[in-house]
């Protein structure tokens, strides 16, 4: 249940996005910008949230992550400032340092398969890579990473509400 407590805390984030994903072998143009996050624990390691800042898109984002004591796994829930949306969860676990999360949502109307890989890195990294599939899961296509390198100083994300 405490799979996630190693990303408690403040970091500083590389993001690397496809600018159209499954947009075909001609549309892998990738874009990279920064982003800010600050991730707190909820339920005792049983949960956390996660508030990201994207200063160069002026965009934010919110993960909430939920262990289910049932099942044993968990449920990942993405919510943008862009959408004020709560996007449909994907759900998986952990196996050593690297979890897979699974779950179904739409893409420009079209039914598609999510994953996200989850890599622990030590205390102080991590990688998030999101991968969409078009075809039920036979071909995936990685069109999202994220490199958390542990902040020197904590930051605040999101609190200016001017």
């Amino acid at each position: 249940m405490n799979d996630f407590d190693f990303l408690h805390g403040s970091w500083d984030v590389a993001n690397r996005r496809l600018t159209t994903p499954l947009g075909g072998p001609d549309a892998h143009i990738w874009e990279e910008f920064p982003g800010h996050s600050v991730i707190q624990p909820l339920f005792g390691g049983a949960g956390n949230i996660d508030e990201i800042t994207f200063p160069t898109l002026g965009r934010q984002g919110v993960t909430l992550r939920l262990f289910d004591p049932e099942t044993k796994q968990w449920s990942i829930h993405w919510a943008s400032s862009r959408t004020g949306r709560l996007d449909p969860p994907v759900v998986g676990g952990f196996t050593g340092d690297r979890g897979h999360f699974y779950g179904e949502d739409t893409y420009d109307g079209c039914p598609i398969r999510v994953h996200f890989t989850w890599h622990r890195l030590g205390s102080d990294a991590a990688r998030w890579e999101q991968e969409f599939s078009a075809d039920g899961g036979r071909t995936w296509e990685l069109n999202w990473t994220m490199d958390f390198t542990r902040a020197s100083t904590p930051t605040r994300v999101g609190r200016d509400h001017s």
